[in-house]
């Protein structure tokens, strides 16, 4: 019985800012174990599509690299963790299990059962804050127990916590006792000597791979491309300017986004903030202070996670209680399946949904035009549907921020009363974020030779000029799944309607009468989630112009 500490990965998939690494080596005279366990649920590996698992190994292999480095490894298994931790005690002696923090309700079964199996052996359970810039559990109380209902009360809630907390310091981990399995593990679970491929976990490629930009798991690429984005937020800041992405949105040029690093925990959320904090007193030498719109999108992920903790449903519309009961239509023909494949005959929602289906990223501005594209622009379906979508295919979608977004962006959660008039016309919103074309054309090919007076709405061009372009459409690129502009405004009356506060409920037979069950909605719903402001709404929706 040699004693030992372990340190669980689960999302923290890095050595800097790891307050849980610190924890678990205190002690060097006794074992260290890091250990990563596949059971089939943890870092959003129950619904997940082939290049979301790629990254996941992808950083695991990166960790396990670094621990090479000092004569250990990352130990890699499938297993129940609780099982898992119970044969070390047995087979060791641990004393110490250190984790970081996962706050979503989502792990609280997982955690419960470990937190269970320690105390029952005698084990010491320390669980680190580390993914979250603050505590969900301390922004509630500081706002009375509740959560904040906007975001403009979340900023004024942490103002009052006060900053975040800043880094925890890198560890040395020369002279850290590195621990090994014995034999009867290899027969007990199925141990990986290396981080294993995606087919090795029964994920395989769907399509042919095609594509364009190549996304790359691991600490050691997250940290050299928070380097690039701080060289860009440099050059923003000294121009007297903040957030280049939402300003000018580059939808062909690498991607400088991190939240596919954030999302496993590769890149510290916490060193990301401070990095950008200091960058911006260090351009403006102390003259201007920094504030919220610099690190605006982190502080929109603390504000999901908040929303969501105490709220098991929240990735649903049935016994959710922020999310309004709005009876959605159901899927006619094949409409939600040409979304999912981007073959709904409009060129800037399909390109992007092959994009996210070929390379699992999005832009901001593009997921605000399929997801409401999908709800209350054009299709009137769940956003249920598209969150389940996401889940699987997109790189840094976590449940609790990608269950937001969709509630947000579909008017189910985040606003009193529903309006679809500031909503991303899916032909519009190509015309200005991409004039020329070209992204519609790098993800549907059949649309490469349109003349770009057509490419947004190909149906539009005569049939000599499709027959040039080696595009008829209904033949090689759909028709448009429905006529948009009219379900558009078939939404926005609808939604209009409910404004005027007229009382009474109509019997839904079909979906034309859905104006009377929301109105009755409405009147019975309960305080919720309601945007701060007018221009909040158009910020988040890309719509400033």
């Amino acid at each position: 019985m040699l004693g030992g500490s372990v340190l669980w990965f689960r999302h923290g998939l890095r050595l800097h800012d790891n307050p849980s690494l610190h924890s678990a080596i205190e002690d060097r005279s006794v074992p260290f174990f890091p250990i990563f366990i596949f059971d089939g649920e943890t870092a959003g590996t129950k619904l997940v599509g082939y290049n979301r698992m790629r990254y996941l190994l992808e950083a695991l292999d990166d960790l396990d690299s670094q621990f090479k480095q000092y004569g250990g490894r990352l130990i890699m298994l499938k297993g129940q963790p609780n099982i898992v931790f119970r044969r070390l005690w047995e087979e060791f002696g641990i004393r110490k299990l250190c984790f970081e923090q996962d706050c979503e309700p989502v792990w609280r079964a997982r955690d419960d059962s470990v937190k269970v199996a320690c105390r029952e052996i005698g084990v010491t359970c320390r669980e680190h804050v580390s993914h979250t810039l603050w505590e969900p559990d301390t922004v509630i109380k500081a706002n009375g127990g509740i959560p904040p209902l906007t975001y403009e009360m979340f900023l004024h809630t942490v103002a009052t916590i006060g900053d975040p907390p800043r880094p925890s310091p890198d560890v040395d981990l020369a002279g850290v006792m590195f621990g090994t399995l014995p034999e009867c593990f290899y027969q007990e679970f199925t141990v990986f000597d290396k981080a294993p491929k995606p087919e090795d976990l029964g994920v395989f490629l769907e399509n042919e791979d095609i594509r364009m930009i190549r996304w790359v798991g691991g600490e050691r690429p997250a940290l050299k491309q928070m380097s690039q984005r701080l060289a860009v937020e440099y050059e923003t800041f000294r121009r007297g300017s903040y957030l280049p992405t939402h300003g000018n949105p580059d939808l062909l040029g690498p991607p400088i986004s991190l939240s596919p690093a954030l999302r496993f925990g590769c890149l510290s959320v916490r060193s990301f903030y401070w990095s950008v904090q200091d960058l911006f007193r260090e351009v403006h030498r102390g003259q201007q202070s920094a504030n919220n719109f610099i690190t605006g999108q982190l502080i929109w992920r603390e504000y999901f996670y908040t929303m969501s903790i105490n709220n098991p449903n929240y990735g649903q519309m049935a016994n959710n209680p922020i999310c309004l009961d709005i009876p959605w239509k159901n899927p006619e023909s094949d409409e939600l399946q040409r979304w999912m494949e981007g073959r709904t005959g409009f060129p800037f929602v399909d390109a992007a949904m092959r994009q996210l289906r070929t390379e699992g990223w999005l832009h901001h501005a593009l997921r605000n035009t399929v997801a409401s594209f999908l709800t209350r622009g054009t299709l009137w379906l769940s956003w249920e549907h598209g969150l389940h979508h996401f889940l699987k295919y997109l790189l840094d979608a976590d449940w609790s921020v990608c269950a937001g977004n969709w509630m947000w962006v579909s008017s189910s959660a985040f606003e009193a009363l529903l309006d679809s008039s500031e909503c991303a016309c899916p032909v519009q919103l190509g015309q200005r974020l991409d004039p020329s074309g070209e992204y519609v054309k790098r993800y549907v090919p059949e649309l490469a030779r349109m003349p770009v007076e057509y490419i947004y709405e190909p149906w539009k061009a005569p049939i000599d000029v499709q027959e040039r372009a080696n595009c008829i459409i209904g033949k090689e690129y759909p028709a448009p799944v429905v006529n948009h502009l009219a379900a558009a405004q078939r939404n926005r009356n609808a939604m209009k309607t409910l404004n005027r506060a007229v009382s009474g409920r109509l019997h839904k037979d079909n979906w034309l009468n859905i104006v009377g069950e929301l109105r009755h909605i409405l009147q019975k719903a309960p305080p919720h989630c309601c945007p701060s402001s007018e221009e909040e709404i158009r910020q988040f929706m890309w719509l400033n112009e």
